[in-house]
């Protein structure tokens, strides 16, 4: 879609979520079903599937990725969707947009080892490279940083004081 037929859809939606707030509610789910081992077949809606395994030192067979790498890909996904929407009602086209989000993980925390230690991924990393034509640096932050504040998975997720966002512009 052009960046007007996105702004515009965006904009009846808007109009029918305050109309008809009923209208935006929405949920989803995901079914994780174990194939063998630690490899498991995630399924959801519209036919989407998955595959997650967990790394041979830990028992699985490094035939798909973590469990977390998910997560990561969600937000990553979640928070480059909403910048996208954002510039679009804007009437910004974008001519480049990465987000890319790091995180740790202390395994001892996932096998008990020390209870002290949480299962939790840490230390957030979020980097957004974003470039678009005529449109000054100040305003593509402000772009981003209402995006992440109004991104579905970052809002679940929380405000981690961990959480760094570093911004690029290019």
């Amino acid at each position: 879609m052009s960046v007007s037929e996105i702004r515009d859809a965006i904009e009846t939606m808007t109009k029918v979520f305050t109309e008809q707030p009923e209208k935006a509610k929405t949920s989803g789910s995901a079914t994780a079903t174990l194939e063998s081992g630690l490899r498991f077949e995630v399924s959801g809606e519209h036919g989407a599937l998955a595959y997650t395994d967990m790394p041979s030192a830990l028992g699985g067979k490094s035939s798909a990725a973590k469990p977390g790498w998910f997560l990561r890909a969600s937000l990553a996904s979640c928070n480059a969707t909403v910048i996208a929407m954002r510039a679009a009602q804007l009437g910004i086209e974008l001519t480049s947009l990465t987000v890319t989000v790091n995180s740790a993980a202390d395994a001892r925390g996932l096998l008990g080892c020390d209870e002290n230690i949480s299962a939790g991924l840490t230390d957030w990393k979020i980097l957004v490279r974003i470039g678009a034509a005529a449109t000054s640096p100040e305003l593509l932050h402000d772009i981003i940083t209402w995006a992440i504040d109004h991104s579905p998975v970052a809002c679940t997720l929380g405000d981690d004081e961990t959480t760094e966002t570093i911004i690029e512009i290019v």
